[in-house]
């Protein structure tokens, strides 16, 4: 996988922190300098962060474990249902409902719900509601599906679960934090990165900047699971061509 450059997370505004007066002193270390009133973040600390954050998300999709992703600011919706599809993970990019994780047995109720009136539909059970019920069945399902559509695969509790602004998604974090659920995060100079397992200091605000970091972990997500497919594939391979060799001997 071809690694970023330094000139594009300068390109893409990854740098811009937020004003001095609203900063947390725990990202000093990663804060470069202060520049009319912005704290720059220091791109070295980002690269040397962001290729940690990403061999370690590579490895968990290379497990066949899931990984959440959660971003409900307006900015960041898009790019990550987006991104994300493209590697099949779970997504929040509407309100976090909280319990989501810590109380996931509700969660995948609701899951169920969703799926039931999906069945009705399907096994002709749908053709046997009056209008009314139909309509309430409708407006109920449409509901569930805005808020659990993307994570109705989610059968189990995630391996990781990926932030943008830890600031805004403080109650996702405070669930992951209490069901030991490592943190991945792009952490702006407004927020605690040692609240986060792997901090990635950038600028969460910024439309390009989002889409170049959660882009690039999308793409080590990817290659773990194609690494994954192939050697199921050679396993495969090599337990028939086992069983060839055997009959062969007979």
């Amino acid at each position: 996988m071809k690694k970023l450059t330094f000139e594009e997370l300068l390109e893409a505004g990854v740098h811009f922190g937020h004003l001095k007066r609203k900063w947390n002193p725990a990202m000093a270390p990663y804060i470069f300098e202060e520049k009319k009133g912005i704290h720059i973040i220091d791109l070295n600390k980002t690269l040397e962060h962001l290729e940690r954050s990403a061999a370690a998300l590579k490895q968990i999709a290379k497990s066949g474990k899931k990984i959440l992703f959660v971003a409900t600011k307006k900015q960041a919706k898009g790019i990550v249902e987006e991104k994300v599809k493209e590697v099949n993970m779970p997504y929040v990019t509407e309100r976090w409902t909280g319990g989501m994780l810590t109380n996931f047995s509700t969660t995948r109720k609701s899951i169920k719900k969703m799926q039931a009136i999906d069945k009705m539909k399907q096994d002709g059970t749908w053709e046997t509601l009056n209008k009314r019920e139909r309509l309430f069945k409708t407006r109920q399902r449409e509901k569930l599906e805005k808020t659990f559509g993307s994570i109705a695969d989610m059968t189990r509790l995630p391996a990781a679960i990926f932030i943008i602004d830890i600031v805004k998604e403080h109650i996702a974090l405070k669930e992951a934090k209490r069901l030991n659920i490592p943190v991945f995060a792009m952490v702006d100079t407004n927020a605690n990165p040692k609240s986060v397992d792997f901090p990635i200091p950038a600028n969460d605000d910024a439309t390009k900047s989002i889409a170049l970091i959660v882009g690039y972990v999308c793409d080590a997500i990817k290659e773990g699971l194609e690494e994954r497919r192939s050697a199921r594939e050679a396993a495969k391979a090599k337990k028939e061509a086992t069983k060839e060799e055997a009959k062969t001997e007979k």
